[in-house]
């Protein structure tokens, strides 16, 4: 029995593992699916719909949709781009992002999807909503105003770190990210090396004292779109 199975993303054949999911087969084969929630080293769990994509007609997660053999995949279309941005846009004003004197810009990936999908402004009106910051731990910060509930946090201090000091409660758009401790998260266990403390996608939970460490023109996407790398590997 073969190991590897067939099927073709956006027309280009590409040779997957049964045990893979859309994204990492996608990966494994130079092709680019944006995403915001998913990291390589932790439980996908399908949460920023970003990697949507239309699998033999219809639409699923590309992070948590396992293969098949002779599976249809369009994901470059001009439907899910415009879902794509869309969903970026939504994240945008549904926060406060000031990506001119944010610590995390130019290494920041909402802001990195929003310039490979052409969006130079949303087109909603911003909401400005009232968020906490909680600055009571030595070495993290948390800003909930840069928030986009992607659960990157959780995941890794649940399942890497093993100590659960993230959490979500509240519903719609009251939810919000939470630690285990009424009194902020400098009475939780998290320490500045937890993998939890650097997993954040964009500016919301941040070790203290590193901001700016990176000069313009050596952060992450100055040079290069996201997604660079793995259309890059592809090439070779």
């Amino acid at each position: 029995m073969s190991t590897t199975i067939k099927m073709t993303i956006d027309g280009k054949e590409i040779q997957a593992h049964p045990d893979q999911t859309i994204l990492q087969a996608a990966d494994a084969a130079g092709v680019y699916i944006p995403r915001l929630c998913n990291m390589k080293e932790l439980i996908p769990h399908g949460s920023c719909r970003v990697c949507t994509v239309r699998c033999n007609g219809r639409p699923q997660a590309a992070c948590i949709q396992p293969v098949a053999d002779g599976m249809v995949v369009e994901s470059n279309t001009p439907e899910l781009t415009e879902h794509r941005r869309a969903i970026i846009d939504m994240l945008f004003v549904e926060g406060n992002h000031y990506c001119m004197f944010c610590e995390k810009s130019g290494n920041c990936e909402l802001q990195a999807m929003a310039y490979r999908l052409g969006i130079a402004t949303p087109r909603y009106p911003y909401q400005f909503p009232h968020r906490q910051v909680d600055a009571t731990h030595p070495d993290v910060l948390i800003d909930r105003n840069r928030c986009i509930l992607c659960g990157r946090c959780v995941s890794a201090s649940r399942d890497v770190d093993g100590k659960s000091v993230f959490e979500f409660v509240g519903r719609n758009s009251h939810k919000r990210v939470a630690v285990n401790a009424e009194s902020g998260l400098g009475a939780t266990a998290l320490t500045g090396a937890d993998r939890a403390a650097g997993v954040c996608p964009v500016g919301s939970i941040i070790r203290k004292r590193t901001a700016y460490a990176q000069p313009i023109g050596q952060r992450k996407y100055d040079h290069q779109p996201i997604g660079s790398d793995i259309e890059a590997a592809g090439q070779k």
